[in-house]
């Protein structure tokens, strides 16, 4: 591991100059797992790690009228067991516990779990210097792409691993950024990019910004949530597939929805024609069905992970219905 210099800013303000513009140089230290693997597997060098712990603000949840906020370096921990969360907002706490093991929930913080970097095992492989390092070949799409992509690749079929993510799209969650040229608040949906728009990032952030807060609105009556996902193993363990889903509901009817799928695009995928099939309609196993079909209709397998197509159809069928039933 190459020697680095450690810092330790007191103050968000100075954070973007200790970045600086050139993402090679720096990287920033919340919870330090996402980091620390990065950093043994050779994909980062710095020359310098901005450690984010002493800056104040950033790791408070404040529940409100309004809805809530949550800073950056809020533990995935706090969040699983935080009662306001867990009343109002169930797929962000379900989420949140479904990351890793407790060890790694008391320390791994939201704002790098939405900010970590893919675990495709070609782009963490030394042997493979990928599209995704800045290679000419994405080996996953003739090698053994179980794990990989089948909604949104191309020309990189890596998928994005953060499980909070989905959960928040689903609760129409925004995020806070903060840079050299001040802060500016987006749609977290609007925060994650594709491999066909920008290649060797997943998300906006430009070399010196850093995401300081999430706001979730708060919830409109008969509003429910829930995330499920569906993972090799029981425990520490990254989605095969996952869905959240947030649903307002009057009775039997779904008022309007929010699904969105994690573990099968290189983003976490709104999945806007179930959305539109669901808005409006008295539930049925019928309109699950054509909820789910709808949904991955656009899914193009690669050769070992046609299983992700009915595996996710199912978690939808069950997401929604255990929403309207909560």
């Amino acid at each position: 591991m190459k020697a680095f210099e450690f810092v330790n800013p007191s103050s968000l303000k100075d954070v973007p100059a200790l970045l600086g513009q050139d993402r090679d140089r720096a990287v920033l230290l919340a919870g330090g797992i996402d980091l620390l693997g990065e950093l043994k597997e050779g994909l980062v060098q710095p020359d310098r790690v901005v450690n984010l712990k002493a800056v104040p603000g950033l790791n408070a949840v404040k529940p409100g009228g309004k809805g809530l906020r949550i800073g950056a370096l809020v533990t995935l921990a706090e969040i699983e067991s935080h009662p306001a969360i867990r009343k109002d907002y169930r797929a962000l706490a379900d989420a949140a516990a479904s990351v890793g093991s407790v060890q790694i929930r008391n320390v791994g913080t939201l704002g790098g779990n939405l900010c970590q970097r893919p675990r495709c095992w070609y782009y963490r492989g030394e042997a493979f210097h990928c599209l995704k390092k800045g290679g000419a070949t994405c080996f996953a799409v003739e090698g053994n792409n179980k794990y990989n992509a089948i909604l949104g690749g191309g020309p990189s079929y890596i998928v994005h691993p953060s499980d909070t993510a989905p959960a928040l799209i689903a609760l129409d969650a925004k995020v806070t950024i903060a840079g050299s040229r001040g802060s500016r608040t987006i749609p977290l949906e609007a925060f994650f990019v594709l491999p066909g728009e920008v290649l060797r990032r997943e998300n906006v952030l430009a070399p010196d910004e850093i995401v300081t807060e999430v706001e979730v609105p708060a919830p409109a009556p008969g509003a429910k949530s829930v995330y499920l996902k569906f993972q090799e193993k029981e425990s520490m363990d990254f989605a095969l597939s996952a869905v959240a889903v947030a649903l307002t509901m009057s009775g039997d009817t779904i008022r309007t929805a929010r699904v969105v799928l994690g573990g099968v695009a290189p983003k976490p995928w709104p999945a806007k024609e179930a959305e539109a099939i669901l808005a409006g309609q008295r539930l049925s196993d019928a309109l699950l069905q054509k909820a789910a079909d709808a949904a991955l209709a656009k899914a193009q397998p690669l050769g070992y992970n046609d299983y992700k197509v009915p595996l996710t159809k199912t978690l939808i069928r069950r997401a929604v219905l255990a929403a309207a039933k909560a």
